[in-house]
């Protein structure tokens, strides 16, 4: 290590005094001006991990749904997935370590993970749409520069498709060609495939109005535009060129306002989706003819993909392990008609990906989706495998071509992270192939009301949960206080939760009625100010 260059370029990237921020979910995210030093760090951080796995990694420069004036930086593992548990406290350590204490704290990393800093290192690097991260990813690139690593920059890219880079480069090809071109390719053509099999006429085109959050996502599909087949008619609406991002559209303000996003005219009956910033979360949504507004989030992108996906297996007689996994935010309707008609077991885990993605790799086929439209589905080498062979070697017609739609389906999915476009993908085919309109996908189940409130408190860490996050372990008598209220309304379920990374805690609350879940969040969130030390003045009815 070369601790001139450290220090040289350490002070160009100085860390602002007193600034303090962990690596959570989403790794960091703050506003942008106080992220210089992180993404420099970040870049250190992806060299060191690189040389102690002998590996390509990801670093994403993004802070997806939030706010065009944040950013943020996250890691990405050598198969695609989410960053090692045990190099987020490392990833903690280096961001928050004060500049004398730089070149210690990595001399400490590489003697705890066992790098040796004579490996080679590789890093691949994205960012999104932010008028902040061209400069920022400039950061990263110092950051591998001084320990010796090679980067590729990829410029503009999804949050996806850098997973998937990474995933293509670590398997040798075998996940597919790590290129733009590659990630088009591959997915169009199993798309194709796919839709082949379906009973619509060419006539019958398929038009989706797409809000794209006036993020990457805009881009990245209109470059994609020419590979589709000439019955998708997708037609891009919040393509970034007069608004701000993530501003009053994006998945995530038509999940938490429950209503269309701006810049996206809706006709009665007509299918949209939205994309969030970075396109790894995506939700549907369409009006009535008496302009009421339905929105079709994770829960039932799970549940249209389970039946698929079931109905296949059931064709091809293998006994694969399918299950759903979800966390305590996901709709209780959800649940019993996973559980209850279609037989499907489901899991419910802590919230976040990682929780998620890691219980779904337990099973031959694993599909989750949180109910913020943030999901994918997982195969298993043994499945995968399998489903490959029966393509080629099954003699009885229905059996195999239940296996070319599989194999179909498994090129399809981005198995490394919910992948937006990816995801849509596999809806438009599904929905071509059942022959259903998104009124009858909505008609499924009907969601019970529910409500998401928050309130802030003094310090976050006074809740603790247990059970998947469903119950309160701590303050004292707070667990007790939500089961009394939740008596009181028919159908209802509430729960408490700190967030990762706010002294903020989230209640959600579900009911028979609107109002029922709307007056029950309203007294959770009372019970927590009370008792969980809030700030400021009492939350009021909604």
């Amino acid at each position: 290590m070369d601790s001139e260059a450290l220090r040289k370029y350490s002070a160009l990237h100085p860390k602002p005094a007193g600034l303090t921020l962990q690596y959570g979910t989403a790794g960091f995210r703050t506003k942008a001006e106080q992220l210089d030093h992180i993404m420099f760090r970040m870049g250190l951080l992806a060299v060191l991990r690189s040389k102690a796995v002998t590996a390509t990694i990801g670093i994403m420069v993004t802070a997806s749904h939030n706010p065009e004036e944040d950013n943020g930086v996250k890691l990405v593992d050598p198969l695609g997935e989410m960053l090692h548990p045990s190099w987020e406290e490392y990833a903690t350590q280096l961001a928050n370590a004060e500049e004398q204490e730089l070149q210690k704290v990595i001399t400490e990393i590489c003697q705890k993970a066992a790098v040796n800093l004579h490996k080679d290192a590789s890093v691949f690097i994205g960012r999104d749409t932010r008028p902040s991260s061209k400069k920022l990813s400039q950061s990263v690139i110092d950051g591998v520069h001084v320990l010796g690593g090679q980067y590729h920059d990829y410029g503009l890219v999804t949050t996806p498709q850098l997973h998937y880079m990474v995933c293509c480069q670590n398997t040798q090809g075998q996940y597919g060609k790590a290129t733009l071109e590659g990630y088009y390719e591959k997915l169009s053509k199993a798309f194709m495939e796919l839709i082949k099999q379906s009973h619509c006429s060419g006539e019958s085109q398929r038009h989706l109005k797409i809000d794209c959050a006036n993020g990457i996502g805009a881009l990245k599909l209109s470059e994609m535009k020419p590979y589709f087949p000439q019955e998708v008619l997708i037609h891009i609406y919040n393509d970034g060129t007069k608004e701000k991002l993530n501003h009053l559209c994006g998945a995530d303000f038509v999940k938490v306002h429950q209503k269309p996003p701006g810049g996206l005219d809706m006709k009665p009956n007509e299918r949209c989706c939205s994309f969030d910033g970075d396109a790894d979360r995506i939700v549907y949504y369409y009006k009535d003819t008496a302009g009421h507004f339905h929105l079709i989030d994770g829960d039932k992108i799970a549940t249209l993909i389970s039946i698929f996906l079931k109905e296949l297996l059931a064709k091809v007689k293998q006994s694969f392990k399918m299950a759903v996994v979800q966390t305590a935010y996901a709709n209780g309707n959800s649940t019993r008609y996973l559980q209850e008609t279609l037989k499907v077991p489901v899991h419910c885990v802590k919230t976040g990906v990682k929780h998620l993605h890691h219980k779904a790799q337990e099973f031959d086929v694993g599909v989750y989706f949180e109910a913020n439209g943030h999901g994918t589905v997982l195969f298993s080498k043994a499945a995968e495998t399998k489903i490959r062979q029966l393509v080629k070697e099954e003699k009885d017609d229905e059996k195999r071509e239940a296996a070319k739609m599989l194999e179909n389906m498994i090129d399809l999915i981005n198995q490394t992270v919910g992948d937006a476009v990816s995801d849509m993908l596999v809806i438009e085919a599904i929905l071509a192939l059942k022959g259903l309109t998104v009124q009858q996908w909505d008609a499924l189940y009907t969601d019970l009301p529910n409500r998401l409130l928050k309130v802030q408190v003094a310090d976050r860490r006074v809740i603790d949960t247990t059970d998947a996050e469903r119950r309160a372990l701590t303050p004292p008598g707070l667990q007790e206080k939500i089961d009394a209220l939740v008596k009181k309304y028919k159908l209802s379920r509430a729960f408490v939760r700190p967030s990762g990374t706010e002294d903020v805690v989230r209640i959600y609350a579900e009911a028979d009625t609107q109002e029922n879940a709307d007056a029950l969040a309203h007294e959770v969130s009372l019970a927590v100010f009370h008792l969980a030390g809030g700030k400021g003045a009492p939350p009021q009815p909604i």
